[in-house]
């Protein structure tokens, strides 16, 4: 019985030994929260040492309307004799083109293969879109990928839906949707002229703090994509589409930052996305203005469209004008 104690009371104090042990030896990874616009200083040489080292194969693409990213090749330059392709995409490829997002100036890169059907519809950044795209780290190593078409919100809802990294509010409402389709034998449609091209994003315009499968922080990233339809979005159903409920105002210009926008530190802020100042950026609340009367019904005309509304000629529509005497019109 004692022999058994002592027996019992080793295995006790050898349990205890290992697991402090790995107690001890635990470590919990801390990512540190950069400032925006060093990390930009940073993925801009990232990006450019890329674009500078690297081309594709342009003349696969040169006047071709129905371009696949299939077809896409990146080739780092090497000392060997190359083809006259091997101009670096830098030199003579991308467009470089700027935003302020976060409150920060970005850099960022676009490969245009094809703009799209001259007369078909761009998306508005805060849209559905129709895609096939692939995702790429700066060693061509790909992270994501869809086989098939894929439809996406880009801006979300914030509850059921959730949005894509800025890059493409960004990027792809510069391109126009596919002239059209046509389905094969086996069910597979094939798109034509459409939008296709690359985007090339600095960290802040991706995932910038935060890792995904196949990709850590701070990682600048490329996709490819070919953009096939759009669908206007309406995500509280108030008669206004999404786009036109960005009222954040730069440089004078209302809408112009394509995010929807709120001070939660100030939210009787009146130059962000939440006129009432409820914490719920117009494009997903009922009310926009929080007069008690829905937006839909706000629409005195009728002519379901509340955007040209305004009862007391203040040039402000009475869905984002809380005193626009509606109530008193109703009430009568």
């Amino acid at each position: 019985m004692r022999l058994e104690k002592v027996t019992l009371l080793i295995l006790v104090l050898i349990i205890g030994f290992v697991s402090c042990k790995k107690d001890d030896d635990a470590t919990t990874t801390t990512i540190e929260i950069r400032d925006r616009a060093e990390q930009q200083i940073d993925d801009k040489d990232s990006l450019v040492d890329y674009l500078s080292t690297h081309y594709y194969n342009k003349s696969d693409f040169d006047g071709n309307t129905n371009p696949k990213i299939a077809d896409l090749v990146f080739t780092e330059i090497t000392d060997e004799v190359i083809s006259s392709d091997a101009d670096s995409l830098l030199i003579n490829a991308v467009e470089t083109r700027t935003v302020v997002y976060s409150e920060t100036d970005y850099e960022y890169y676009v490969l245009v293969l094809n703009k799209g059907y001259a007369e078909g519809k761009s998306p508005n950044f805060s849209d559905n879109i129709l895609v096939s795209y692939e995702g790429l780290d700066l060693y061509d190593e790909v992270f994501d990928s869809s086989v098939s078409p894929i439809e996406f919100d880009m801006i979300g809802d914030g509850i059921n839906t959730f949005g894509l990294i800025p890059i493409w509010r960004k990027v792809l409402p510069s391109f126009k949707v596919a002239e059209g389709f046509v389905e094969q034998p086996d069910g597979v449609v094939d798109y034509f002229n459409h939008g296709t091209g690359v985007m090339f994003a600095p960290s802040g315009l991706a995932y910038f703090a935060s890792a995904i499968t196949g990709v850590s922080a701070y990682s600048p990233l490329i996709f490819k994509f070919e953009l096939y339809k759009t669908f206007e979005n309406d995500h509280d159903g108030d008669g206004v589409p999404s786009y036109l409920e960005d009222i954040f105002t730069v440089d004078g210009v209302a809408g112009s930052d394509g995010e929807f926008t709120i001070d939660y530190d100030d939210l009787a802020n009146a130059n962000d996305d939440d006129t009432d100042g409820d914490g719920t950026p117009d494009y997903v609340d009922f009310d926009d203005d929080g007069d008690g009367i829905a937006t839909i019904y706000e629409d005195i005309n009728e002519d379901g469209d509340p955007t040209n509304d305004d009862s007391n000629g203040n040039g402000i529509p009475n869905y984002l004008d809380a005193d626009d005497t509606l109530s008193t019109l109703e009430d009568e």
